[in-house]
């Protein structure tokens, strides 16, 4: 089986969807799947020629278009995997490929069917006026802060709903809750249309004692939604608990002038610094005001086995089962945080066997085997609905991956 995936690279250099492309090409390749990667990069857009571009690309790319065809005609893959396509992309290249018989499927890995931002909030807070095909608010709100881009955004946003060209031209699309599913459906798209498959962390490590660990952690991006300042307004009250907080954004000056003493920003850290990171705090807090499709964080926190202290929004209680895996708490009330922080703190007992519980979950639902298999039976799926069967490709694919792969847990 020959695989294209097909990402349109953020200028974020903090990004889990960037993690989950290449892990997924790594993944794909290590199990004798050939899997190439198409990926532009939106971080070399510079000046306002490239961006007055970029705004066109957006909407419709007809040399996106014309580079996706040279790419069925020459690498001949049996099925094309979109994650995202704006604003170098865009839909175009879904018609591409729908008009040459092959099957595309899209992960959804934020809510941008949804929201012409993609994460329905507006100044820090959650915004659903966009929902159910209303993207002229976006306008109205300024949502990106830069009246130009705003119209850029809700433009691209309404034409591709209006003319389906996510729904008319992808085989399937995949969602990464049961909740993002329903959410997608609710606001126009077909449910039987809509596949669910959660990300997966490429290795189940052994479990580490987290009632050892030194401090509470947060990892990813510093910006309004994902609420730090909660978490900082929560450490105010727990002044005798670290707190080490990775990352950067455009929120991370401000935050660093709002934090305590017991406050520790480490800043950008690598991948590789990333599971020492996990394995030495108490617990990871996850306090994001936006519906969060599937964080890596979550997943790779509990490959650990550390527990998980998170807001009680979106599909985040599909992950964090609540007094079972971690513990939930309500979006934007310090107050609930600290306590539920507290409490894990303070019961050494109840901390162990949360961990333990997530790293059993991770096992079963986030490993490698689990990941790979249902992705393989999506792309069987997404095959056999374009063609009428499912190739012999598909099915040799099948074969190779019947055996566990090595080193997944």
């Amino acid at each position: 089986m020959k695989v294209l995936q097909v990402f349109n690279q953020y200028r974020s250099l903090f990004n889990g969807e960037e993690q989950v492309v290449l892990r997924t090409q790594k993944l794909l390749q290590g199990q004798g799947i050939e899997c190439d990667l198409w990926m532009p990069s939106s971080r070399d857009i510079q000046g306002a020629r490239q961006k007055a571009g970029a705004f066109l690309s957006g909407i419709y790319s007809f040399r996106a278009a014309r580079e996706m065809r040279d790419r069925l005609r020459s690498g001949r893959p049996d099925i094309v995997h979109c994650h995202n396509l704006y604003p170098l992309l865009s839909p175009s290249v879904l018609a591409a490929c729908r008009k040459a018989g092959v099957p595309v499927v899209i992960s959804v890995h934020n809510q941008g069917l949804t929201c012409p931002t993609a994460d329905h909030t507006h100044q820090g807070q959650m915004c659903l006026k966009c929902y159910g095909g209303k993207e002229h608010h976006c306008v109205l709100q300024n949502c990106r802060g830069n009246l130009i881009e705003s119209v850029a955004y809700a433009v691209r946003s309404k034409l591709a709903r209006k003319l389906g060209w996510f729904s008319r031209n992808a085989t399937y699309l995949i969602a990464l809750t049961e909740f993002a599913r329903q959410w997608i459906a609710d606001s126009g798209y077909d449910r039987n249309w809509i596949k669910v498959l959660h990300n997966f962390v490429d290795q189940i490590h052994e479990p580490v004692d987290p009632a050892m660990g030194g401090y509470v952690a947060f990892a990813g991006r510093l910006s309004p939604e994902k609420d730090v300042a909660t978490l900082i307004a929560a450490a105010a009250l727990l002044p005798n608990v670290e707190f080490q907080i990775a990352g950067d954004g455009p929120s991370g000056e401000e935050l660093r002038a709002s934090a305590p003493s017991n406050v520790i920003f480490r800043g950008r850290i690598s991948p590789d610094e990333m599971a020492g990171f996990y394995r030495g705090s108490r617990c990871l807090v996850l306090p994001s005001r936006a519906f969060e499709m599937c964080p890596l964080v979550i997943t790779e926190a509990m490959s650990h086995g550390v527990p998980v202290v998170a807001s009680a929004i979106g599909g985040v209680d599909e992950l964090v089962d609540d007094e079972e895996t971690g513990l939930l708490f309500r979006p934007g009330d310090a107050s609930d945080l600290a306590t539920k922080l507290g409490t894990i703190w303070n019961h050494p007992d109840m901390c162990r066997e949360l961990g333990a519980a997530g790293h059993e979950k991770a096992i079963r639902e986030y490993s490698v085997d689990a990941y790979v298999e249902k992705l393989l039976t999506i792309y069987r799926q997404a095959a056999e609905r374009v063609h009428g069967e499912v190739p012999e490709a598909f099915a040799v694919a099948k074969q190779r991956c019947a055996a566990p792969s090595v080193g997944s847990h």
